[in-house]
């Protein structure tokens, strides 16, 4: 009896205990400083793009831009090449071949007439991608690139992907419910293709070694059942070469987004880069501006290089039921409520004697792929 009346107490201060926490909001989250922000990289074989920003603060949903600012790049004999402003705070420059023996700079006045330059950087070549290729393995589907500099001066390396895949719906939508009327469908809303942009940041160096080769470097994985490789799967690698101070500032970068949260990760540190503000020398400026080329590097992998027994995800697990049934003997007020934005039609429903009877319907998540991508073929897939 006790027993049971300590467990009872127990169970209901614990039934209390989430109407005692409250919200921490610590001071430095209402903060009003913000920091300029210089996002790019002179690119010595085509167009430069780089994005001016602001940092913001956890409360703020929108990331606050420079716009109708004076960009250029400027090299150490001083030739200048401007960028335009495509987007707000997006700038751009013609499609460029700079001299890989000259060092170059990023040279940025705002509408406010707040001046910026970064360092002088060596220009550097990026050598080419010997190959990006995949392995299935125990703890899932790993994606490797491979890269050498024959003259061992690169040493430094970035790299960004992209990936594309290929997938359908668990339904497919024949009819379409336009201006309360039902019309056959001329487009193929089943089939998509979804891209992403890498997200991390990837870095390899060949410093300590006598020879400039980068083998299998570990760029992504994947569980083996991802419904990326349930179709047709792509991946477009791009390389950079780096400066020692660059691939510095970028291994910091990376430590302060990813490897914090347990005890024994790195504390972050102040990240600042090679921009400074040429108005006021104690305001700090994030980024860091290098110069060199790209060179990338596609690979496509396809469901049937797997083995047959593979099984892989759909992306609609636990989402998509059964499809029901509209009758269209219903009024016509009641038979337009069925189709919604939330529910789309399918099929011709037809009774024993072959007379139309309804439509069957889907929840729109599950019969139209553009929720999730584009039923547009891209112009690189096969």
């Amino acid at each position: 009896m006790y027993k049971r009346l300590l467990s009872s107490l127990f169970a209901a201060l614990l039934l209390a205990l989430p109407g005692c926490v409250d919200k921490y909001q610590p001071s430095v989250i209402a903060s009003p400083q913000r920091y300029f922000v210089v996002d790019g990289l002179v690119n010595l074989r085509g167009v430069t793009t780089v994005k001016l920003s602001y940092t913001r603060s956890l409360t703020t949903t929108t990331v606050p831009v420079e716009a109708k600012a004076t960009v250029r790049i400027q090299d150490d004999a001083g030739a200048s090449y401007p960028l335009t402003e495509q987007a707000a705070g997006t700038y751009t420059s013609a499609a460029l071949t700079l001299d890989a023996a000259r060092r170059y700079q990023l040279r940025v006045r705002t509408a406010a007439g707040r001046e910026y330059a970064s360092d002088l950087v060596q220009a550097k070549l990026t050598p080419p991608i010997d190959r990006v290729h995949w392995a299935v393995e125990r703890n899932g589907v790993q994606l490797y690139v491979d890269t050498h500099d024959a003259t061992n001066n690169t040493r430094y390396y970035r790299w960004n992907y992209s990936e594309t895949w290929r997938f359908s719906t668990p339904n497919y939508a024949e009819f379409e419910f336009v201006n309360g009327a039902m019309r056959r469908r001329t487009d193929n809303i089943q089939d998509c293709w979804r891209t992403e942009a890498s997200t991390g940041i990837s870095l390899s160096n060949t410093a300590r070694l006598s020879q400039d080769v980068v083998s299998k470097f570990p760029l992504v994985l994947w569980p083996g059942n991802s419904d990326r490789f349930r179709i047709k799967y792509s991946i477009l690698v791009q390389q950079y070469a780096q400066t020692a101070e660059e691939a510095a500032y970028w291994e910091k970068l990376r430590k302060n987004t990813e490897s914090l949260g347990t005890l024994f990760d790195p504390l972050p540190t102040q990240l600042t880069g090679n921009v400074h503000c040429l108005t006021d020398a104690s305001e700090l400026v994030v980024g860091y501006v290098g110069a060199s080329s790209m060179t990338e590097k596609r690979l496509f992998i396809d469901r049937s290089e797997f083995p047959a027994t593979a099984t892989f995800l759909t992306g609609y697990e636990n989402q998509c039921e059964v499809p029901d049934t509209i009758p269209s003997k219903r009024n016509p007020v009641s038979f337009a409520v069925g189709f919604t934005r939330e529910y789309m039609p399918l099929h011709e429903v037809f009774n024993p004697f072959g007379i139309l009877s309804g439509y069957t319907r889907s929840l729109t998540l599950c019969a139209d792929c553009r929720l999730r991508g584009t039923n547009v073929k891209p112009s690189f897939w096969p």
